[in-house]
């Protein structure tokens, strides 16, 4: 289990921002599943769901600008899961862009790949290992799209949700795994024992593209994630 809990470049707990964040919130004062529901719900709700700058930002970076998408939100959940001395690893995915119809304008999407990488949080909790990935979507942003297809029944794909049912997605953490985005996944990349050995083999965007996600897109993209957001406020 000792790869599971070290400090990486990524996984930066030892930082002192990340110190005094679990200070703060005496998470090390809980049992392990108290822990990880702390931690899973702070990481779902007051880290919003929005696009980062890119994939490989270390988890203080992340806590200090308070959104990300599911690899950047995934590093600061193994971060904070490490720091209390909770085993985690990450298993990669290429998922289908389709999920972020709604959340992208169309003609943003057109510019996107089809395939892009994806991941994951895997905690290890009295014996078993359990896949994580309902934090990336934080609660006010799913209400607001639930309410916006309020008589949507079976399977949903879009606003960068991807599940079998939009009113009861299977996304809060009650000590079994979560989903959010699986109804999208393609195929696994396999387990990594950190984010930094995961982005030295995938990367989603490089060259003009990752550019103009970085300086222009991901900005249009954000804003409207927030107008949802708000729209049933």
């Amino acid at each position: 289990m000792q790869q599971y809990l070290l400090n990486t470049y990524l996984l930066n707990y030892t930082h002192h921002h990340i110190q005094t964040l679990i200070t703060q919130k005496q998470w090390l004062s809980l049992n392990p599943q108290q822990a990880l529901t702390a931690i899973y719900n702070f990481v779902m709700d007051d880290i919003k769901f929005g696009y980062s700058s890119e994939d490989t930002l270390n988890a203080s970076t992340v806590l200090h600008q308070g959104y990300g998408q599911c690899n950047t939100k995934g590093t600061l959940l193994m971060a904070l899961l490490r720091g209390v001395g909770i085993p985690c690893r990450l298993q990669g995915f290429t998922i289908r862009n389709n999920l972020k119809r709604g959340v992208m304008p169309r003609w943003v999407l057109a510019l996107a790949p089809a395939q892009i990488i994806h991941s994951w949080v895997e905690v290890y909790l009295d014996g078993t290992w359990l896949e994580l990935e309902g934090y990336i979507i934080d609660n006010a942003y799913l209400s607001a799209v639930q309410s916006r297809f309020k008589t949507h029944h079976g399977r949903f794909v879009g606003y960068g949700i991807a599940t079998p049912c939009l009113q009861n997605p299977k996304n809060q953490f009650h000590g079994q795994s979560t989903y959010i985005q699986r109804e999208s996944i393609i195929t696994s990349l396999e387990y990594f024992a950190d984010p930094d050995c995961f982005y030295q083999q995938h990367r989603n965007l490089s060259g003009a593209k990752k550019w103009l996600y970085k300086y222009l897109l991901r900005h249009i993209i954000n804003r409207r994630i927030v107008k949802i957001r708000h729209s049933m406020t």
